[in-house]
């Protein structure tokens, strides 16, 4: 099978396999394992933030985030209405924070200042005081979307304007730096925190990292202990994340070719397919789910993207034979539909 589902499909390297065995570890919770704390000052320093946190997975930074920026039951966030944060996490933010979400329209994640402020009011005792905003790049939904950096700073600039802190979800920051040339730390430095996974394009088995100010970190680490994510010798997962960082980021730019052949070879074999700026490619059908089983059945394992898609994800493990005996065996899906 050619698992095309998601970056987080793939398997440790055997350099991430050898820096996993020999990790010096300690207790996290204590801040005594050495390999956290380097995975820690490392991703803070790229990002440009003075701190960073550890955890198991990206849905617990981003809900941390949530967390440190909200004071209260009631409190609402606002984001755009197909992030990650809102359709993917289980309605975490009601759920873990007692807030409630304002969903805004943007094409392909991005979201206008006017929008924003049109969203935002006035102290009113009718309304939820509203306390953070929430970006997300690249966009998931949109299939990989880089959110434009002028944009970006926009609609943070707005957010701050209207009095709200903002988040970052990052799951796939890097992809947008490989993809403009525009580093890590030009994005966050308009954003409060951030979010970054190590387990989608670096190829890592677990983990992300909440990054911001010393104090907003020091409170996420309350957070994370209360949503049980304090891990104990963890620094020999937390070198496969290090691995990652250190070494996968540029090698991104292999998945977005090899993105880019495969949607226009899916094109070439009368598929209608999005062009893809990053590593996820959205094909667009009539009957998604007549889609997905048919490309499994020709050995092709994907996704069900947004309403009328399929999504297919590039990543460590696929080759470039990979990409083109996918683009073979979906022609001959297309062929035997039609």
């Amino acid at each position: 099978m050619i698992d095309l589902r998601s970056d987080t499909v793939t398997r440790p390297t055997e350099q991430m396999r050898r820096a996993m065995a020999e990790a010096p570890v300690g207790d996290d919770v204590f801040g005594e394992d050495p390999t956290i704390n380097r995975l820690e000052e490392y991703v803070a320093a790229l990002l440009g933030k003075e701190a960073a946190m550890y955890a198991p997975s990206g849905t617990m930074t981003n809900q941390i985030g949530v967390h440190v920026h909200t004071t209260g039951r009631g409190d609402e966030i606002l984001l755009h209405e197909e992030a990650h944060i809102f359709v993917y996490e289980g309605g975490a933010p009601a759920l873990l924070s007692s807030v409630q979400v304002r969903a805004l329209p943007g094409e392909n994640g991005v979201l206008r200042p006017e929008n924003i402020q049109a969203a935002v009011h006035a102290e009113n005792i009718h309304h939820p005081r509203q306390k953070l905003l929430c970006l997300e790049n690249t966009h998931n939904r949109a299939g990989g979307k880089v959110y434009p950096l002028k944009d970006f700073a926009a609609a943070a600039q707005a957010g701050r304007e209207c009095g709200l802190k903002i988040h970052l979800d990052g799951a796939r920051l890097f992809n947008a730096v490989v993809a403009t040339g525009v580093s890590a730390r030009e994005w966050c430095e308009h954003v409060d925190t951030v979010s970054v996974c190590s387990s989608k394009g670096l190829g890592a088995p677990v983990g992300s990292l909440l990054a911001g100010d010393e104090k907003t970190i020091h409170e996420a680490r309350r957070a994370r202990k209360a949503f049980g994510g304090g891990m104990r010798q963890a620094g020999i997962i937390a070198a496969a994340s290090l691995h990652g960082f250190e070494h996968h980021i540029d090698r991104l730019a292999e998945d977005h070719h090899r993105a880019t052949r495969l949607a226009a070879g899916l094109r070439e074999t009368g598929f209608t397919v999005e062009p893809p700026e990053t590593n996820i490619v959205l094909v667009e059908t009539d009957d998604a789910a007549k889609l997905f089983e048919a490309l499994k059945s020709a050995g092709v394992l994907v996704t069900m993207g947004r309403p009328g898609t399929v999504r297919l994800c590039t990543h460590l493990d696929i080759t470039d034979e990979d990409v083109e005996a996918a683009i073979t065996a979906a022609g001959s899906v297309n062929a035997a539909v039609h």
